[in-house]
């Protein structure tokens, strides 16, 4: 296939729009110094788990670089309300990788699921917050004692609350966490039903922007808050070279989005029906580069913390190892 042809059929949706010609220059730029794709013929199926906050996966979908890493297998993409039920469905053969916060692994892990972390991506520690209503009296993470907290069980967003919670000098019995889905969490906090939620990117953009939350306390010095991507037993055992594969396509996806911010929030827009001003909240909060990686030994680290944090709380019925689920990269 020529670089024109490829072209054509990576970015379909730029056709007609003015941000045609700037886009299709970026991608020659970015296939010019990725000439050699390195495919792999063996991989006949790819079954990818997202939500809408995996914005590198979004690209590569509607860039179909997945297609172009693994020409005779068939991509397909599921998309999830968060990450506990990607890795429920990595644990029942359903996909082959997915992309999921920081907590839903340690739980996934402490459950005795079968999972293979084979990278990350940079820290998103601006990505997630405590939010509470606009008019509400609560200005201190120490005000929460007592309060109703709306969040995900067994999120990235659990994580931070217990983090929030334990720098406010509190203990976890002192808060009321209230366990909902997004969605459930942001009709309740609209109500008024909760008294603060825990939350993560685009979700928290829409809140703030269009609820007028305020936020109570971000990420910063409570969680990195990493991307993980986790693969099957079967992926990692007969096609370790596809892991690298996938690693590099996020990689071209990433460097395309950091390029075209206001055409990936415009993007985003309209596949999610978020109003433009909170894509482009979601987006331009993201660290430039979001690239992935290998998992380094300071992200093993941080997630053993995180899971030692949780088994200390005995959220998690029992200590685990990270680095046991840490594909080698070999």
């Amino acid at each position: 296939m020529t670089q024109h042809q490829l072209l054509n059929k990576a970015t379909p949706w730029f056709k007609t729009s003015g941000h045609g010609m700037h886009a299709l220059l970026v991608a020659c730029a970015m296939l010019g110094s990725n000439a050699a794709w390195a495919v792999d013929p063996s991989v006949k199926q790819l079954r990818v788990g997202y939500q809408k906050a995996s914005v590198n996966l979004v690209i590569a979908q509607q860039q179909k670089l997945f297609e172009q890493e693994f020409p005779n297998a068939k991509i397909t993409w599921n998309e999830f309300p968060g990450g506990p039920q990607i890795l429920e469905a990595l644990a029942v053969g359903s996909i082959d990788i997915g992309a999921t916060g920081d907590t839903p692994p340690v739980y996934a892990q402490a459950g005795n699921k079968p999972l293979h972390y084979f990278a990350y991506e940079t820290a998103k520690p601006l990505a997630s917050a405590i939010l509470v209503p606009g008019n509400s009296k609560i200005t201190q993470l120490s005000q929460l004692k007592g309060k109703r907290v709306g969040v995900h069980r067994g999120s990235s967003s659990h994580y931070l609350l217990v983090q929030a919670v334990r720098k406010a000098g509190l203990q976890w019995t002192d808060i009321q966490p209230i366990w909902l889905s997004p969605a459930d969490a942001r009709a309740a906090f609209q109500k008024g039903a909760i008294d603060a939620w825990a939350i993560w990117d685009p979700y928290y953009a829409a809140a703030q922007v269009e609820d007028k939350a305020k936020v109570l306390a971000s990420g910063k010095g409570l969680s990195p808050n990493y991307t993980f991507y986790l693969a099957s037993s079967d992926l990692v055992k007969n096609h370790p070279q596809a892991l690298k594969g996938i690693i590099k396509q996020v990689n071209i996806a990433d460097k395309w989005v950091q390029s075209n911010k206001t055409a990936t929030a415009s993007l985003f827009a309209q596949s999610t029906g978020l109003k433009s001003v909170v894509s482009q909240t979601f987006i331009q909060r993201r660290p430039n580069p979001s690239n992935a990686a290998l998992l380094s030994k300071k992200v093993i680290a941080d997630q053993q913390e995180l899971a030692n944090r949780f088994s200390e709380l005995k959220i998690i019925p029992k200590s685990i190892n990270i680095q046991q689920a840490v594909w080698a990269g070999k």
